[in-house]
């Protein structure tokens, strides 16, 4: 008996059709935890523009403009700097031969796996006044005062560098793999042309990349505008550390929430920017032939020259780093040899393991909401649902804080009034309202990775399932999650890194005598402890070299035809 004439099919399932009723129970949820997830900056905006600020007007007078100042030359600066590292390290890597060149493959997104403060500490206890390198050359010289040439890390231009370092992966990614899928068609017929291999680079293939390029950017100044450890502890004024300031210090949340929108404004403005400079131009390819990619063979100085840029940045970004804090953690294994540092990884993962699997859960929900009902109002829902990783930390943490916090106020009186009992901080005092800030924030990364996942799971299972009389749920429980296992495991693990490694939402909204590798790195590394930070900043790193190899798996994988060229 085939489907058609089954009993239980006289029903149409209708996949993608328009629903202009009342909506589906799985509409209603997607639009619900879509309400969830933006209400941290419906918060922050609602504080920004509905109450009055006392302080607002001296911060505009006085600070404000360097605050503004900072971050627009922050993000110039990083611009700048990922692409001169990210785009000519994935041209040569795809299209080019040289010795090493497989090893670049990977090696090159190997400082993803530390954050920016990480290596800020590092590279401060390397080359500050009582650092090695100065003590070095002070004993060469022999005159202290002669030294005064060298440039200060702590420093706007030293913050710039230490971003560089760890967010070029970014381009480089996404820029890798937009020459992977390019066609060799395309570059054979430049060739033809007259075009050189760099003016086939030029004309061509970079016109080609240049939405994924563009997006690798935006997805590095937002990671830039997030940063708070680095540019506080070189003492760089941005937004971001001014919304600590003026919140911690001067306990004014409304002047923070404003502070915050300026942010906000930032990051939009960015996304608009991105979206918008694309215009009506196509990137489509004009063939779907591939084959293996051409491979321009270096020699002489263009080999030498391709093997010292990509190493550069390997070993400034993460073989400098990783070196300097294993040799401060091996030459003092008391401060992470002991039980406050297992309960740190206890800490971390435990946080990072609650995070990881609510974000999966919720990106199942909506990825699956999607496919069963596409309407305007689940679309919607989905893309603001995703949009909280554009969105910095410090924001999303006022913006989790405040709601709570009021919550909180009003269970602690309901519960005094009609028991009688002291039951405390409820939402803000636990890792409910760090773990809402982490949904609301790394959602985009799981959910990406879920969508791509079922739309690759044909339709025709849905039919078949609910003409056995299956429903909806019970068709994801059965057949689409065994089926997308792989993808759910890499997108939890990709969470789980990222949550171990986000430092100003957590520092804000962690419960009271709850500190984690990231918060208690930072706050070692406040207090001029480095060799004590060491520890938990390795443990940081060493858990990031894992999405490192996942991602570096999915890059060889992203060329349609792969083959042994990769």
């Amino acid at each position: 008996m085939s489907l058609l004439s089954h009993p239980q099919a006289a029903t149409p399932v209708r996949f993608g059709a328009r629903h202009w009723g009342w909506p589906s129970r799985w509409t209603i949820v997607a639009c619900g935890l879509a309400l969830l997830i933006a209400a941290p900056v419906i918060s922050v905006l609602i504080n920004a523009f509905g109450a009055r600020s006392d302080i607002w007007q001296h911060l505009v007078e006085t600070v404000l403009s360097n605050y503004v100042t900072n971050s627009l030359l922050i993000m110039t600066g990083v611009t700048i700097g990922v692409l001169i590292v990210g785009v000519p390290a994935a041209w040569m890597t795809t299209l080019c031969r040289f010795p090493g060149r497989r090893l670049f493959d990977w090696a090159l997104l190997l400082p993803m796996a530390f954050p920016a403060y990480v290596i800020a500490y590092a590279y401060t206890g390397l080359l500050d006044y009582a650092g090695p390198v100065q003590t070095s050359l002070r004993d060469f010289v022999g005159d202290p005062q002669g030294l005064r040439w060298l440039p200060e890390v702590r420093s706007l231009p030293g913050a710039i560098v230490m971003l560089v370092l760890v967010l070029y992966p970014y381009v480089y990614l996404l820029a890798r793999a937009a020459f992977l899928e390019q066609s060799v068609c395309v570059l054979e017929v430049s060739r033809t042309l007259g075009c050189s291999p760099w003016s086939s680079f030029r004309r061509v293939a970079l016109p080609l990349a240049r939405p994924a390029i563009a997006a690798g950017v935006a997805l590095a100044l937002m990671e830039a505008l997030n940063d708070y450890g680095t540019v506080s502890y070189f003492g760089i004024n941005t937004l971001v550390t001014g919304i600590f300031r003026v919140w911690r210090g001067m306990g004014d949340p409304v002047a923070a929430s404003q502070i915050a929108v300026i942010l906000l404004l930032f990051v939009f403005t960015l996304l608009a920017i991105e979206r918008s400079s694309r215009g009506r131009a196509s990137y489509a390819h004009s063939t779907a032939r591939y084959r293996p990619l051409p491979r321009y063979k270096l020699r002489g100085w263009a080999a030498l020259g391709a093997i010292v840029g990509c190493a550069v940045p390997v070993v400034l970004g993460f073989a400098l780093p990783a070196v300097m804090l294993l040799h401060w953690a091996l030459s003092s294994p008391e401060f992470w040899q002991n039980a406050r540092f297992l309960g740190l990884l206890r800490n971390s993962f435990l946080l990072a393991g609650l995070a990881a699997l609510l974000v999966l859960a919720v990106a199942v929900i909506l990825a699956y909401a999607l496919r069963l009902h596409p309407t305007p109002a689940t679309r919607l829902a989905v893309r603001v649902a995703s949009a909280g990783y554009a969105v910095p930390g410090a924001v999303l943490a006022i913006g989790v804080l405040l709601p709570l916090a009021s919550l909180d106020h009003i269970v602690a009186n309901w519960a005094k009034a009609q028991f009688g009992w002291s039951i405390g901080l409820v939402f803000t005092g636990t890792l409910a309202a760090v773990t809402y800030a982490y949904l609301a924030r790394f959602l985009t990364i799981s959910f990406s990775a879920v969508e791509a996942s079922l739309a690759k799971i044909t339709i025709s299972m849905d039919l078949a399932a609910r003409s056995l009389g299956r429903a909806p749920s019970q068709t994801l429980g059965l057949i689409h999650l065994p089926i997308m296992r792989g993808t759910l495991l890499t997108a939890a693990i990709l969470v789980f890194v990222d949550v171990l490694k986000e430092l100003p939402a957590t520092l804000v909204l962690r419960p009271f005598n709850f500190d984690t590798l990231a918060t208690r790195t930072y706050d070692l590394a406040s207090d001029e402890r480095l060799v004590e930070a060491a520890g938990p900043a390795l443990a940081i790193g060493l858990v990031g070299i894992l999405p490192v190899y996942l991602l570096s798996r999915a890059i060889r994988a992203a060329r349609p035809g792969a083959g042994k060229d990769q």
